[in-house]
């Protein structure tokens, strides 16, 4: 049967549904059989590029289509689009597939069209203020190393070489095809030429292979990893259907980065450990990875899980829509696809009836009931300290202290009596506690665990270490692979319950994380919990969704402040880049918070009358560091005629602006985004601060750090900051002392 690629359709006009399904049913007879008469697949006379052809979508609209079939081979058909029947042949006769002579991608080119498009309003990508001497030059860049080494196009690698600075190598990335945009915006950044080859998988090793069946190496163009950045493979007509009418499907879910395809694609010994900041394509990568283990193995039983149901939700939303002939789950240990937040399936194990609980409670708690059908309390930690801990130091009083200690010590290592706490190590606890101070820490502790026994309760992270010693006790492992999201805020016995979900060997644990969005539990070593990823772990660097400007303003809110890890090693910001330009970030002071409802007002109304064609009020974000914040915030919009809607989870409806929390907004995106109250009585939040050790203030600050930068790259496009009087001692100190940006 033919094969159906998905070509480059940016020169195609923009055709309505009822064209859309006309052209799919095309493709899906043409798919069958090409040699159906109905369809009409005609050469063009004099075309520049033989392979071209036509097909008839109805007595008005044909396709135009390139053949390629090389010896001892099924038919390829390269789909560009549909026209009006003169327009097509047209085209067709201007447009020719190639392979770039010097790294062997396939690429579409146009006889007699510019490489660079222009518009009446933007004729130049260069600036008159520019500096003397360009970026790339700057960066030692030549003519002859961008086209001969790289096979940049040669009117391509001119304009780079006269762009002043990365923003404006990025606006010309934009207009040029995809693979060479990549380059461009990689090579802004300052990485090298063979970085560059690297990450698009150019290697010096394998020159472009010349045959004497051009169509053989044209096929093999096309696979190219760098090429699948225009060309889709379209493995099934449902999938198809889905490219054709769906223009979002094939923006995003078709179409891979090199680097995301690898990690898609690729098979590892062991556990594989991907981080990336914000936008870089970390839960894309997991979405197809999930796919194509599937795929793979039809009855594999593979787990894709986060910290929480909403993301969880999201995540089986995005895989469904990715492919709907996958199987879902809906058992843990079924064939399939399960997808669940990690505690759901902490809760499936629990409730499973194995006779392993008892002795999993015994392990983890020691004697008690194994009755833990509820949740422990919120308050129950305040609890155990009034009634407990009257032989603390002060700084030891704090739910925040015994939280962590309870998390990264007691339940890792199994402690059950105070003998046992006396030894345990505590790596990297920065509170020093002698033997009385144990003694008077692991009272509060005793006392916590009783209080839970009485109920009938355990907590989130008590259930995941039971969940575990249920699963190593019986050998159970009712998952061949298991995929993580977010990991950066999952805990320790979060780990060990993941650990136990599958035997350790090739693709067991693929785990996406980036430690600077790290805003909820504390940091965690994976290597302390039997997931050992030496030699298998990368990082994403180029930013998706967030502006060149959002972006250079996020990561300067982490300045100052070293990541670690989860591997313990420093997680550094160097070299983050962007595929897009936009206005830079304003910040605005306001004397009192009268004034700064206002501006808020004013900045809202803006962008509500800014509105473009397809854009609804719902892709304006408003933050806000707490609910009561929120809420008084959509007030004072409601009572100045701009209805906002406060929004609990992540469910946005449509019709109004979006006013949500910090902490909510993770793992969303929004066109415009407002950070409201970003002051020193709000970020940090000063409950978060109350009664904390030194140690735990630290964490917590890095916490509330990385919150903001999360709350900063929610904006794909416009981002505000505002605050009324002193600014938080959070926000970068030149901007904030400036008011501008």
């Amino acid at each position: 049967m033919p094969q159906i690629i998905l070509g480059p359709r940016q020169y195609a006009p923009k055709i309505d549904g009822s064209v859309r399904g006309k052209a799919y049913n095309f493709l899906a007879k043409l798919a069958d059989d090409d040699t159906l008469p109905g369809l009409h697949i005609e050469p063009i006379v004099r075309a520049i590029d033989p392979r071209v052809r036509t097909g008839r979508v109805d007595d008005f609209w044909r396709a135009v289509l390139f053949k390629v079939q090389g010896h001892e081979q099924e038919a390829i058909y390269v789909y560009l689009g549909v026209w009006p029947h003169d327009a097509a042949a047209d085209f067709a006769m201007k447009a020719r597939l190639k392979v770039n002579p010097v790294n062997g991608i396939a690429e579409l080119l146009l006889a007699d069209a510019p490489v660079i498009p222009t518009t009446p309003d933007d004729t130049s990508v260069t600036d008159d203020t520019a500096p003397t001497e360009p970026l790339l030059i700057r960066l030692g860049l030549t003519l002859d190393a961008l086209v001969e080494d790289l096979g940049l196009d040669t009117e391509v690698a001119e304009l780079a070489l006269e762009c002043a600075e990365a923003e404006d190598v990025i606006e010309l990335a934009s207009l040029v095809s995809s693979w060479q945009g990549v380059a461009l915006i990689d090579l802004s950044a300052g990485r090298s030429i063979e970085a560059v080859r690297e990450t698009l998988a150019i290697s010096e090793e394998e020159k472009p292979a010349h045959t004497e069946d051009p169509d053989t190496e044209l096929a093999a163009a096309l696979h190219h990893p760098a090429a699948r950045l225009q060309f889709a493979f379209i493995e099934d007509n449902e999938e198809l259907r889905r490219a054709i009418e769906d223009a979002d499907f094939a923006a995003w879910r078709v179409f891979l980065h090199p680097e995301q395809r690898k990690y898609a694609e690729r098979s590892w010994k062991g556990s594989f450990r991907l981080s990336g900041g914000a936008g870089t394509g970390k839960t894309v990568v997991l979405l197809h990875r999930a796919r194509n283990l599937a795929r793979k193995n039809p009855e594999a039983r593979i787990v894709l899980t986060t910290y929480n149901k909403t993301l969880a939700d999201a995540l089986l939303r995005d895989l469904k829509t990715l492919d709907p002939t996958l199987t879902i789950a809906d058992k843990l240990g079924d064939v399939g696809v399960f997808v669940r937040g990690v505690d759901a399936a902490v809760r499936s194990v629990l409730q499973s009836g194995s006779p392993s609980l008892e002795t999993a409670v015994e392990g983890v708690l020691g004697s008690r009931t194994s009755q833990i059908g509820k949740m422990t309390d919120r308050n129950a930690w305040r609890d155990a300290i009034a009634s407990d801990g009257s032989k603390l130091p002060a700084d030891l009083k704090s739910r925040a202290f015994f939280q962590s200690e309870y998390e990264l010590v007691v339940l890792p290592h199994r402690v059950r009596t105070l003998a046992e706490y006396a030894k345990v190590r505590r790596a990297g606890r920065g509170v020093p506690l002698d033997r009385n101070a144990r003694a008077a820490v692991w009272s509060v502790i005793n006392a916590y665990r009783l209080n839970a026994a009485i109920h009938g309760s355990a907590d989130f992270a008590e259930a995941a270490a039971i969940a575990a010693e249920v699963l190593n006790e019986s050998g159970d492992r009712p998952a061949d692979h298991v995929l993580v999201d977010e990991g950066q805020d999952l805990s320790p016995t979060h780990w060990q319950f993941l650990r136990a979900l599958t035997d350790e060997g090739p693709d067991d644990l693929f785990i996406a994380e980036d430690s600077h969005q790290r805003i909820y539990g504390n940091r965690v070593v994976l290597g302390r919990y039997g997931i050992r990823i030496v030699g298998r772990s990368q990082r994403l660097r180029l930013n998706y969704r967030t502006t060149a400007q959002n972006l250079r303003y996020a990561v300067s809110v982490l300045t100052g402040t070293e990541f670690i890890d989860l591997e313990e090693g420093v997680e550094d910001t160097d070299d983050y880049r962007s595929a897009r330009v936009g206005p830079v970030p304003r910040l605005l002071p306001a004397a009192n918070l009268a004034e700064e409802l206002e501006v808020a007002a004013d900045v809202v109304g803006a962008w509500l009358t800014a509105l473009k064609d397809g854009e609804g009020p719902e892709t304006i974000g408003i933050l806000v560091r707490t609910e009561q914040a929120g809420e008084q915030l959509v007030r004072a919009l409601d009572e100045r005629q701009l209805p906002a809607r406060f929004v609990s989870d992540k469910t946005v409806p449509s019709g109004k602006p979006v006013v949500m929390t910090m902490h909510r907004a993770k793992g969303m995106e929004f066109a415009r985004v407002l950070i409201f109250g970003v002051d020193s009585s709000a970020l940090p939040a000063p409950f978060a601060l109350r009664n904390v050790s030194a140690s735990d203030k630290a964490d917590i600050l890095q916490r509330e750090k990385s919150l903001l930068y999360v709350a900063a790259t929610r904006a794909r496009d416009e981002l505000v900051i505002l605050w009324a009087g002193d600014p938080s001692e959070l926000l970068p100190a030149h901007a904030a002392s400036s008011g501008s940006a």
